[in-house]
């Protein structure tokens, strides 16, 4: 089946999702240990989540980049999910799809989730013809997403590691049968009208 230029690729349940972040040790190790954000983890800024596990890898270079080292799977309930894209706003203007810049603006202001569209990667991180999305929670969404929506947090840097020595060897098989299976995410196109353009 081919790929839509635009889409949500996941790790989905019926009533989960999981997403991918990358923390220093300092906050992704507690995270993972106790389930939940620790103290040190900030709701009063923008956290980016991440659908695509690759995408998360090229982001964090496999979990080696300063204040990423520790990759994270966040399974977080679809419901929650659901809520910020419906109250999300593209990260950039868009002509046709905004009614005028200033609009566009000002719904970017008052949003507490956004959303980008960047390339998905593939096992040498690679860029792809097709999207991915990124969605930036703050404000209630970000208080949500810590609060609420989450409901497991584990420590995936061990596998991003074996991936990583796996693709540098050059056996794509193998590392290909460790990721994550990620399929479609059954988004309506109601819920995603205002994100495609």
């Amino acid at each position: 089946m081919e790929e839509p230029h635009r889409g949500i690729r996941a790790l989905h349940t019926a009533s989960t999702i999981t997403v991918y972040q990358a923390y220093a040790p300092e906050i992704g190790l507690p995270a993972a240990r106790d389930g939940r954000f620790p103290s040190a983890w900030l709701r009063n800024r923008m956290t980016w989540i991440k659908p695509s596990f690759l995408w998360m890898m090229y982001r964090s270079n496999w979990g080696t980049s300063t204040g990423q080292e520790t990759v994270l799977a966040v399974e977080i309930a679809r419901d929650g999910f659901d809520w910020a894209l419906r109250h999300a706003c593209l990260s950039s203007y868009v002509r046709g799809l905004h009614a005028d810049r200033s609009t566009w603006q000002r719904d970017l202001k008052r949003a507490p989730a956004r959303v980008q569209w960047d390339p998905e990667r593939d096992l040498n991180l690679r860029p792809l013809s097709y999207r991915s999305l990124q969605l930036g929670l703050s404000g209630e969404a970000a208080t949500r997403y810590a609060d609420e929506w989450t409901l497991s947090i584990r420590n995936v840097t061990p596998l991003a590691r074996e991936i990583r020595t796996l693709v540098s060897r050059g056996d794509t098989a193998s590392a290909t049968r460790l990721l994550p299976r990620e399929q479609r995410y059954p988004a309506s196109e109601e819920l995603l009208a205002h994100l495609c353009p």
